[in-house]
């Protein structure tokens, strides 16, 4: 039987590997955006809505499901398709700024991104930081 030691090994290497797994599937289909909406309801007129998502089709939502599950948050949406593709897409979600915060953002500063979305994420991780710091919520704050 081999040792706890040996055990607890394999399953770091196996958690790297998933690790660099995620960040090559985010690099080719997932996005960091952030949006501004029109929302009368507050202050200032409008709801800054920040998300991290992956979108795949129906065939390989198996893998947005173990991305789910490695960071223990976020929600699997389908997005029905009615023009002339066969499957659904659906849409892994994360947009909950405290899940953003505390388990999005700290995996990627330490699993880099690869490719030029790496921008798209330092700027996603100021202006998380902006909205903790409540600088959204000013009426002249621009994204």
């Amino acid at each position: 039987m081999p040792s706890k030691n040996a055990l607890s090994a394999d399953n770091q290497q196996e958690r790297l590997k998933l690790a660099y797994w995620i960040v090559g599937f985010t690099d080719g289909e997932g996005t960091f955006s952030v949006s501004k909406i029109k929302n009368t309801t507050t202050k200032c007129g409008y709801q800054i809505f920040p998300e991290y998502v992956i979108t795949q089709g129906a065939k390989s939502l198996k893998a947005l499901e173990k991305i789910q599950k490695f960071f223990n948050c976020g929600k699997i949406y389908i997005n029905k398709r009615y023009d002339n593709h066969r499957e659904d897409v659906y849409r892994y979600c994360v947009r909950s700024r405290n899940d953003l915060h505390e388990k999005i953002i700290p995996f990627f500063k330490e699993f880099q991104l690869q490719t030029a979305k790496i921008n798209d994420f330092k700027r996603f991780c100021i202006i998380i930081d902006q909205m903790n710091r409540g600088e959204h919520l000013k009426a002249d704050y621009k994204l």
